[in-house]
């Protein structure tokens, strides 16, 4: 059998296996369904104790708007946890470090706002690792968590998270902050319906993948969240504090 009949011949028998493995590469993606998620995946959605609620934020730094963030948190004397983009971070380095000095969690959002799933696992892996050794080298201490672009998880970010000593933490509850058509009153509204005790809150310190200005109502939000939690006798704070097991 010649060199290029033997190929054809392994080609044809590898053919009716291509759906099988492109299914187990995407399985991971049945995660981003926040029901399920929250339901059978406990530690990925970011359950924690039950009298705490972990309150986080996406896509940051920005110049314009992560400040406004930190001055208010720092008026109400809670730290949260920013999951950074590497692409932001080199633009700001000076405000990742501002984050870090006033306590605050850093954690890696990925280089790109681009969806994983759409990525082999060769670029997967050198996205997460680009993100997480510049915010490292900003900090002067490797970030731990990362919470995938969108919220979609695939068997590549698994594999590259756990080589890279990364924990996966996706939400419980979001605020759709990113709608041109968000307010403070929505965002509010939006996160609170879904928050129970043990909760992870998922909002943006951007509008750089959000629309124009969307960050404006997420920060009139925050007041009200945690004026909430308040009444319902829940603490808030970052995730490392917010685990049974600390992630």
């Amino acid at each position: 059998m010649t060199a290029t009949r033997l190929l054809r011949t392994t080609a044809r028998a590898a053919l009716p296996a291509l759906p099988v493995l492109a299914a187990a590469y995407a399985a991971p993606v049945l995660s981003t369904y926040g029901p399920l998620r929250n339901r059978v995946m406990p530690r990925l959605s970011g359950r924690g104790r039950p009298d705490h609620v972990a309150l986080t934020f996406d896509d940051g730094p920005d110049r314009l708007s992560t400040p406004l963030f930190l001055r208010l948190l720092d008026e109400r004397r809670v730290h949260a946890t920013f999951f950074l983009l590497g692409n932001q971070a080199v633009r700001a380095p000076g405000l990742v470090r501002e984050i870090a000095a006033a306590g605050h969690e850093i954690a890696v959002h990925g280089w790109l706002h681009r969806p994983l799933l759409l990525r082999g696992p060769r670029a997967t892996y050198d996205d997460l690792a680009r993100a997480r050794d510049t915010v490292g080298d900003l900090t002067g201490c490797a970030p731990r968590l990362f919470r995938p672009p969108y919220g979609v998880m695939s068997t590549a970010v698994h594999l590259a998270a756990r080589r890279l000593d990364l924990t996966p933490v996706l939400w419980t509850a979001w605020g759709e902050d990113w709608r041109a058509r968000a307010t403070p009153e929505s965002v509010h509204r939006t996160v609170t319906g879904d928050l129970r005790g043990g909760g992870t809150v998922l909002l943006h310190d951007s509008d750089c993948t959000s629309a124009p200005g969307s960050w404006r109502a997420t920060l009139g939000a925050v007041p009200r969240i945690l004026d909430t939690c308040a009444r319902r006798g829940l603490s808030v704070g970052p995730l490392r504090e917010h685990a049974v097991d600390p992630l």
